[in-house]
């Protein structure tokens, strides 16, 4: 079904494509919030695939050395991402889930503040980096990536997203660097 789907589409055709595998899920994971779940994305495989290329095509390849991936989702897209780059990949973590010398960000969530990690060495001074998640909201978790990469000395070269809720401004907190994402939600 997928493969008939994404064929012969333009990309302003794909990213309708892609929207209708977007399930709205209301009052998740409180009243009031419209979750965007992208599940029925991931399962349908030559879609799947189709988003990472149409997100590969939109990165500056000239200055891509490694992706940097949050956990939990964003570790699906850059990884996928990562590969079809033909780049590493770096983790970036809940604090305590890895296993070898970190760097640590904390970060102001709703209800209080959580810690991300990323290995001191997972990335060589002066390398070009694309940060990935699956979705940016207000920014705050992108925000703390970002200052556990300036810790290991890399340049940050943008941010990919698959999806960017515009009415949470997320983008305004990020760095001065080019922002991609295929679908936008007000």
């Amino acid at each position: 079904m997928g493969s008939q789907v994404v064929k012969n589409k333009t990309q302003d055709d794909l990213v309708n494509v892609f929207k209708e595998y977007i399930r709205d899920v209301p009052n998740f994971p409180k009243p009031g919030i419209i979750f965007r779940d992208i599940t029925p994305l991931l399962q349908e495989a030559t879609v799947f695939k189709k988003a990472i290329q149409v997100l590969a095509e939109r990165l500056d390849k000239n200055k891509v050395d490694a992706i940097v991936a949050i956990e939990s989702r964003g570790l699906i897209f850059g990884s996928a991402l990562a590969y079809e780059l033909g780049v590493g990949l770096v983790l970036v973590r809940k604090q305590g889930k890895l296993p070898h010398k970190t760097f640590q960000a904390t970060y102001t969530l709703e209800y209080g503040t959580d810690t991300l990690e990323i290995h001191q060495d997972a990335l060589k001074a002066g390398s070009h980096v694309w940060l990935v998640d699956d979705l940016l909201a207000t920014g705050g978790t992108m925000e703390a990536t970002v200052n556990l990469v300036k810790q290991c000395g890399a340049s940050i070269t943008g941010f990919a997203f698959l999806i960017e809720l515009l009415g949470l401004s997320g983008r305004k907190r990020l760095d001065d660097c080019d922002v991609v994402t295929l679908l936008q939600y007000d």
